[in-house]
């Protein structure tokens, strides 16, 4: 095994950390992001925070089943050479070699003098291994030799043997029950007594018993598993058109884009309001489905991309009540192409912790999740969808996830790739595979070109490859003679408004249908159009003349629009049609409004303007508001937009950023080891971060050290401990005064010296 720029093995993992050149340190640091912030003063304080207890644990949750394993071995052997670790584990050589390679890296093992030893700490972190892998125990303080142990098998009963073989098959751990803890193999009277009596079993505190680790290899072959643990599930895959893959993905990337920006557009001007609790509405969810054509599932993916991309954000209405809104960043977004607006949601997505799967279901205690709810988040869910995407990379062109069991391939594969996982991470995986087809990044089951830049990171090279395989958006439409109008591709942004908001999608698939109605003709005329704004509207975007039919309808709808005028008295009425306005006035629905006619043509409402106006829309009127003078005032809706959420960067800004960081990082820690060197060797470390270095590193020797400790009386004195470990404030150590095991208060602890 190769240190790496170092000719001999270090005393320490401090020692070994400064001997490592500055590219393997970076390495270290952007593998363990934990370890860099904030920035440890050196190579002492860099070491001890790499040997506590969280980070070992987020370091171990990033490692494979062989890495896993390999450590286990590592551990199981105690301080032995790499060759040593390589032929206790079952698996092919170079790759386990590769494996211990990178643990050293790491920092998780490193190099002592004669051999390699796992770091303090990782044994009480790799309790309660994931099936498949060994959980063997270290080996008892003196080991016996391997043929000794074979020697002690061959003269077991076998009833013993198969005790042995349940112990070790079921955690390596027992209880003696009333077998006797202290007797020869002649005097052994059970299967337990004769294991205890031949050391095949130690006894522990207790009545319990420990299978030690060489006994458990001897019963293993030699060998930390049964089964290799070098063998990568396999993923169910079937063959495809990698041009089909392209134009697949390509569509549901462009259908994503023009369903965010419709939903904005209707937002900006109805925004739904925002739930005490935080989050949206289940009825305003249905809305955003039916207003879509999608279903629940997939107006919740929307809206949460929208959110995770900055594209919405909760704001306020005029009037102070809470709404989602759109930000002011999608006016920006809006004006790019399609491809650069999809790299930005799919950027959102992967970066995004929330969970839009979780719509709709329940948590524990009953209760519904709501999009955009604040709780709907999983620290999990980007790690889930970039190996969901790394694992889809590996496959071929031309190579696809089988129909019905290659998403569970998939989960199997990351499983592998991922045991310490919980087992949520698969219904997150299982999630992220299918947010990945509905966003455009994966395509009947595989990757195009542009979903592999997204699996590296690569967004701006992903929306160059997608382009040229996205629909070319089209200016005219085919209007036909029942009140229809056919869009054979995808209509330019601006038509699409237009069209949206004059006629109701009928149908999609190749073609766009749209019809045309009085209620949503009616809905332009309340956004300020005219009607010869509406026909030339439509003469423009038409590619025949203009059927007779929607004429005749935009004239009928222009003609009733405004036939009721409403203004302040509270609120009045006035309409020419004396028959509809009795009619009005008298309807059971329109009760609550205090309608009362003051003249055939006139009526008076007790209601204000803001109610009166919806509540006659819906009662199928057609109002509009009379000024003083007595013209009509028809206007726009303003739209409404809420501030951009701050601190968001470009995903190559941020990378940019993070690798200075890392390189600062490492600057000051030479610049501290550089300080360091100058001190003299033997001064005392009195600074808390040097006397939990100190202490670290003499849990890793080995060695003695004299702490200076202010005990419960407040008498400052001096101790003599071997130190064995350093975890939550307290140090467990053999204090030499007392020739027995103590545990210090850290923050009591005032210097460490060595003795």
């Amino acid at each position: 095994m190769s240190s790496r720029g170092r000719a001999t093995p270090a005393r320490t993992l401090a020692d070994q950390l400064r001997g490592w050149p500055d590219e393997r340190l970076v390495a270290l640091l952007r593998a363990r992001p934990d370890l860099a912030t904030p920035a440890p003063q050196d190579s002492s304080q860099l070491a001890s925070r790499a040997a506590t207890r969280s980070s070992i644990h987020r370091s171990l949750d990033g490692l494979d089943r062989l890495e896993l394993s390999v450590l286990d071995a590592l551990l199981v052997a105690g301080q032995t050479t790499s060759e040593g670790v390589i032929s206790i584990v079952r698996a092919d050589e170079a790759r386990t070699a590769r494996a211990l390679q990178r643990l050293l890296d790491l920092a998780l093992a490193w190099e002592v003098p004669g051999g390699i030893r796992a770091l303090t700490g990782v044994a009480d972190a790799m309790r309660g291994m994931p099936a498949g892998i060994s959980g063997l125990r270290p080996s008892s303080p003196e080991p016996a030799s391997p043929e000794e142990v074979t020697a002690r098998l061959a003269g077991l009963s076998p009833a013993a043997m198969a005790l042995l073989r349940h112990v070790d098959a079921h955690g390596g751990e027992g209880t003696t029950g009333s077998a006797r803890r202290t007797v020869s193999p002649d005097q052994a009277a059970t299967p337990a007594e004769e294991l205890i009596s031949r050391r095949l079993l130690v006894p522990r505190e207790g009545h319990t018993v420990v299978l030690p680790g060489e006994v458990g290899l001897a019963l293993r072959g030699g060998r930390t598993t049964t089964e290799p643990v070098d063998q990568v599930p396999e993923l169910a895959t079937s063959s495809r058109d990698a041009a089909l893959v392209a134009r697949t993905a390509a569509g549901a990337a462009f259908d994503v884009v023009r369903r965010v920006e419709l939903l904005l557009d209707h937002w900006g001007v109805q925004p739904p309001s925002v739930l005490r609790s935080g989050g949206l509405a289940v009825r305003d969810l249905k809305a955003v489905a039916r207003e879509l054509h999608v279903d629940e599932e997939g107006a919740a993916l929307i809206v949460e991309v929208a959110l995770a991309s900055g594209l919405i954000a909760e704001g306020a209405e005029p009037d102070g009540t809470p709404a989602w809104l759109p930000t002011d960043e999608f006016d920006v977004w809006s004006g790019r192409s399609t491809s650069e607006r999809w790299a930005r949601l799919v950027d959102g997505w992967l970066a995004s912790s929330r969970v839009p799967s979780l719509v709709g279901s329940r948590d524990a205690a009953g209760k519904s999740w709501n999009a955009l709810a604040p709780e709907l988040s999983s620290g999990l869910a980007p790690e889930a969808r970039r190996l969901a995407l790394r694992v889809l990379a590996e496959l071929p062109e031309g190579e696809v996830l089988a129909a019905g069991t290659g998403i569970a391939s998939v989960v199997q594969r990351i499983g592998w790739l991922r045991p310490r996982r919980p087992t949520v991470f698969s219904d997150l995986v299982t999630a992220a595979l299918g947010e990945a087809a509905v966003l455009g990044v994966s395509g009947a089951g595989g990757l195009p070109p542009s979903g592999r830049l997204v699996a590296a990171d690569d967004l701006p090279g992903a929306a160059a490859a997608i382009d040229p395989h996205l629909p070319r958006p089209v200016e005219q439409v085919l209007l036909q003679a029942d009140l229809t109008a056919v869009a054979p591709g995808p209509l330019e942004t601006e038509v699409a408004r237009r069209l949206h908001l004059l006629a109701d999608v009928e149908s999609r698939g190749g073609a766009t249908v749209y019809r045309f109605s009085s209620g949503s003709l009616r809905r332009g005329f309340d956004a300020g159009w005219s009607a010869l704004e509406v026909r030339d509207f439509l003469t423009s975007v038409s590619q025949t003349p203009v059927p007779q039919p929607l004429e005749f309808l935009v004239d009928d709808v222009a003609r009733t629009f405004g036939s009721v005028r409403v203004g302040h008295a509270e609120a009045f009425l006035r309409a020419d049609d004396e028959a509809a306005l009795a009619a009005l006035v008298h309807d059971p629905r329109a009760r609550t409004l205090g309608l009362r006619l003051l003249a055939p043509t006139v009526a008076i409402a007790t209601s204000p303007l803001d109610v009166l106006l919806p509540r006659l829309r819906e009662l199928g009127a057609a109002p509009v508001v009379e000024a003083a003078d007595g013209t009509v005032r028809v206007s726009r809706p303003d739209l409404r937009r809420a501030r951009t959420r701050r601190g968001r960067r470009p995903a190559g800004a941020v990378e940019a950023r993070q690798a200075a960081q890392v390189q600062a990082v490492a600057t000051a820690i030479r610049a501290g080891d550089r300080a360091e060197s100058s001190r003299p060797s033997s001064a005392e470390a009195t600074t808390p971060s040097g006397a939990l270095a100190a202490l670290r590193d003499a849990i890793e020797t080995g060695s003695t050290v004299v702490i200076g400790y202010v005990d419960n009386h407040g008498a400052n004195g001096e101790r003599v401990v071997d130190p064995r470990r350093l975890d939550g404030g307290r140090l467990s150590a053999f204090d030499h005064r007392a020739d027995d095991v103590r545990e210090f208060a850290v923050h009591r602890i005032t210097g460490v010296r060595q003795a």
